[in-house]
């Protein structure tokens, strides 16, 4: 049987999983200086820290398993999912030592997302959710439903799609969408 309530695709890193936080602590863990987080303000992630660090950490083994949760990523997903399917969606296969981290991730953070409910892809455009969360332009541009972009230092001035600045944002948004 088809379910009839509408479905949501969240992205994994940088909306549920905050990889900037842990870029930052592996790096001061390595060379034992600080960045902060405007370091990642208005460029790609992979220039978000000297040394072509972020390059080496999402292919070093533990990197994605580490990473913490969004500050209200769990709730709000567990909200969301009371009146909406929900998909994680990520593309992992670019960095494919990941799979198994973030499923583990996963279980550990988001028990209640079934297993049927994960999606490990290369190109975001095969989903066909009525609603994605992502924080990459490339991936909400190829999704057939409503989008919301989570802010991110790399879409920082991006206004080609809904944005959400954290996930209270993301509940106000849909509590409107349901006429609540």
């Amino acid at each position: 049987m088809t379910s009839t309530r509408k479905s949501i695709a969240i992205d994994m890193d940088g909306v549920i999983a905050d990889t900037i936080t842990n870029f930052i602590a592996w790096y001061e863990k390595d060379f034992g200086i600080r960045i902060g987080k405007e370091a990642f303000h208005g460029k790609p992630e992979m220039e978000g820290l000297p040394d072509n660090a972020v390059r080496k950490y999402v292919y070093s083994p533990g990197f994605f398993r580490s990473i913490p949760v969004m500050e209200g990523a769990k709730e709000a997903v567990l909200k969301l999912a009371e009146k909406y399917d929900i998909y994680i969606v990520s593309a992992a296969m670019e960095f494919p030592q990941s799979l198994i981290e973030k499923y583990e991730w996963l279980h550990e953070h988001f028990p209640f997302i079934s297993w049927k409910n994960i999606i490990f892809c290369g190109d975001k455009g095969i989903i066909g959710t009525d609603y994605m969360i992502d924080d990459h332009v490339r991936n909400l541009d190829v999704c057939k439903g409503k989008t919301l972009m989570f802010t991110a230092g790399h879409n920082a001035g991006i206004e080609s799609h809904t944005r959400v600045n954290n996930w209270n944002e993301v509940l106000e948004l849909f509590d409107k969408e349901v006429g609540e």
